[in-house]
């Protein structure tokens, strides 16, 4: 029922007008999202980076209708990457890359288009000195993002995969991407899944996430361990002793604005710690999609307003 109730909320225009102009709700908005503009998004890498943060930053927007949207976010990520470089921040700063948002769902041809956009975006960011992540988005669209994300590598071995724990698949996936050179951020999933597809019970799902990094941290390739749990946190130290993996051989994500505290103690350990920092004007559709795909989502940023750690 929250679910439901949350995505009419998304698409209601009344209720986003009035969200938008609140001043409590831009308040947590500036907390989670770095602003609508490039120039808003590439001022808050620089004070991250600063801080001794990396970056991976994703221009919102998802499920382009027309292939005119794909070509306008295609180039926003083009501006992006070189204001990037003119800001000297490509050394701490990449992109993550929606698929959808590029015009992988679009009827004809969505995936070649996709391909070809991700494919400028790769181009620029190898000639800026900074990569690019294909994040991965509902399980309908996993088998199309890794056979995009194959195409890329053999020009672009650096391009990073988003592998989700909580499909049953990802076990296997991680085997097949655990390879040297190969960038591979694990989260737990946030999208709503059928159970014939993904584990439901959050012990299950942390579960299947400690096996999915044992096989990343033992493999060859650069793990990047996106997770907010204390537990996870700890239990990743412990495999990367278990593993003998040194310190920049892997790396941590998190969300902007979620246990901050935490981020900068992680980079002050010497972890190398790297914030994924959305922007854009479709902010209000990203974050209540959020937290409608995963409703706990929503008590996760409410408690990120009081954490410290």
């Amino acid at each position: 029922m929250l679910r439901e109730v949350l995505l009419s909320v998304s698409r209601s225009e009344p209720i986003r007008d009035l969200s938008t102009s609140l001043p409590v709700t831009r308040d947590i908005v500036n907390r989670f999202v770095a602003g609508e503009q490039i120039a808003d998004v590439v001022a808050v890498s620089a004070e991250l980076v600063s801080d001794g943060l990396s970056v991976t930053i994703d221009r919102l927007g998802e499920d382009v209708t027309e292939i005119s949207q794909a070509e306008q976010t295609r180039e926003d990520y083009l501006h992006l990457l070189d204001s990037l470089d003119r800001a000297n921040l490509t050394a701490d700063a990449e992109v993550s890359v929606k698929l959808s948002a590029l015009g992988q769902s679009l009827p004809v041809d969505g995936e070649l288009i996709a391909l070809d956009n991700a494919l400028a975006i790769c181009v620029k960011a190898a000639e800026v000195g900074t990569t690019v992540t294909l994040d991965m988005e509902d399980h309908t669209t996993t088998d199309s993002t890794l056979s995009i994300l194959r195409e890329l590598r053999g020009d672009f071995p650096w391009v990073g995969a988003v592998l989700q724990a909580y499909l049953f698949r990802t076990e296997g996936d991680c085997r097949d991407l655990a390879h040297e050179g190969s960038r591979v951020r694990l989260s737990k999933g946030a999208y709503r899944e059928p159970e014939s597809v993904a584990f439901s019970d959050r012990r299950e799902i942390d579960l299947a996430y400690v096996r999915c990094m044992k096989i990343l941290l033992s493999g060859e390739g650069y793990p990047m361990l996106a997770t907010h749990d204390p537990r996870l946190i700890e239990v990743a130290k412990s495999l990367t002793t278990r593993y003998d993996r040194p310190k920049g051989s892997y790396e941590f994500q998190m969300l902007h604005g979620v246990r901050p505290d935490e981020q900068r103690y992680l980079s002050a350990e010497g972890e190398t710690t790297r914030v994924y920092l959305p922007y854009g004007e479709d902010w209000y559709g990203y974050m209540v999609r959020r937290m409608a795909e995963k409703p706990g989502n929503l008590a996760l940023f409410m408690r990120s307003m009081t954490s410290t750690r």
